[in-house]
């Protein structure tokens, strides 16, 4: 038990509730992308000639791409919370970056959206229905983000002394 207290201790300090609520909150998103990639792998393997098809229709180059933007918007994200402990001035690029490049990603998911409606997969197509509800709520999810860092970026416009960086922590 003591373990387990350490854990929560060093996750979620005394007085830091904020903290351990992203923490359960995060829980709650990897069970939910757990179960909707399970599910998309089980169509899948169900569905295995049609997804062959499916396939064929995505621009996996755009798909890397956009990877690597996640990828590197979460590594300006995390200089960003180093830089915030000095002061949020020194902060503020790494989170514009960050805000360019998730911006790029929700661009380039809603040209591979409307590049597949205009192939005519839809949410009617056995493998649209899936990959459209998963990147949607992982869409959210980076909008959410977006907006989140926009939020943190204003309040700390005027700050010197570090006290908005556990939002960007957050």
């Amino acid at each position: 038990m003591s373990e387990a207290r350490a854990v929560v201790a060093h996750l979620a300090p005394r007085g830091s509730k904020d903290k351990l609520a992203v923490w359960f909150m995060l829980g709650g998103e990897v069970i939910l992308f757990a179960a909707l990639i399970v599910t998309f792998a089980w169509v899948r393997l169900t569905y295995a000639a049609q997804y062959v098809d499916f396939r064929s229709h995505l621009n996996v180059g755009l798909i890397a791409g956009n990877t690597f933007l996640l990828i590197l918007s979460s590594y300006f994200v995390a200089r960003a919370v180093h830089l915030a402990e000095t002061g949020m001035a020194h902060a503020q690029g790494s989170l514009l970056v960050a805000l360019a490049l998730g911006s790029l990603f929700i661009l380039g998911q809603a040209y591979e959206w409307s590049t597949l409606f205009g192939l005519g997969i839809g949410l009617d197509s056995t493998f649209g229905e899936p990959f459209f509800i998963i990147t949607s709520i992982h869409g959210a999810h980076v909008l959410i983000g977006l907006a989140w860092a926009a939020v943190v970026l204003f309040l700390g416009l005027n700050e010197r002394d570090g006290r908005h960086s556990q939002g960007v922590e957050l």
